[in-house]
């Protein structure tokens, strides 16, 4: 018998913000960038809140603050990040629907293009099934500023939920999906029931169109 799945992007859905935000100030505080390096991230995110910079590009912009650093450095650091930074952000809403979804019996799945190490804590304390997210390219124990495989964004994350579902014997069409901006469209297109948070101007749009439920973080 197929089972049913429940699968939730992770910033501003899961967690209330970006989560490069508090991301930046925690590396920076460490002394891993540069003040120069935040700046640039802020005025290039200007560009990215108007969606005038895609999803895929701001990822490949934000993936340069880890070139030719050691991964072990970040791996330390993460679950101190989730506590410190994470945890205290993630949204009341979503955790009553993920609770909802676990007591169902449904196959607990995060889809980010967020970066692995950071992310496990995640699922470790909330207590997911799997995680679908970005991986970066390692060369004897340094970050090259590269990834493994495409960033797990827009249709990305469409094409490793359907490889899951085919590993896991999951049913699509009745499972659910949660997600806030445009490019979580074919993400949200391959469930049976799809749910916008917060959505983005062009998401909310057509959430109103196709009559997909709209949630509020709180």
């Amino acid at each position: 018998m197929k089972r049913i799945a429940a699968f939730f992007d992770f910033d501003k859905t899961l967690l209330t913000v970006e989560s490069a935000k508090p991301g930046l100030r925690y590396l920076y505080n460490k002394g891993e960038i540069t003040l120069g390096f935040v700046l640039s991230i802020i005025f290039i995110n200007f560009f990215y809140q108007r969606h005038l910079i895609s999803e895929i590009k701001m990822g490949h912009i934000m993936l340069r603050l880890y070139k030719g650093k050691k991964l072990q450095t970040f791996e330390d650091h993460a679950h101190r990040f989730y506590d410190d930074c994470l945890k205290p952000r993630l949204s009341r809403t979503m955790l009553t629907c993920v609770e909802k979804h676990r007591s169902e019996g449904h196959v607990l799945v995060l889809v980010s293009g967020s970066i692995r190490y950071y992310l496990r804590p995640v699922i470790n304390d909330l207590g997911f099934d799997h995680l679908l997210c970005t991986d970066l390219e390692v060369r004897n124990g340094i970050l090259t500023g590269r990834t493994i495989g495409n960033i797990c964004v827009d249709m990305e994350k469409r094409t490793r939920m359907e490889m899951l579902a085919d590993k896991e014997n999951l049913d699509l069409f009745s499972s659910h999906a949660y997600g806030n901006h445009q490019s979580d469209i074919p993400m949200l297109d391959l469930v049976g029931n799809a749910y916008v948070v917060d959505p983005t101007r062009p998401l909310k749009k057509l959430a109103k169109n196709k009559g997909w439920p709209i949630l509020n973080l709180a």
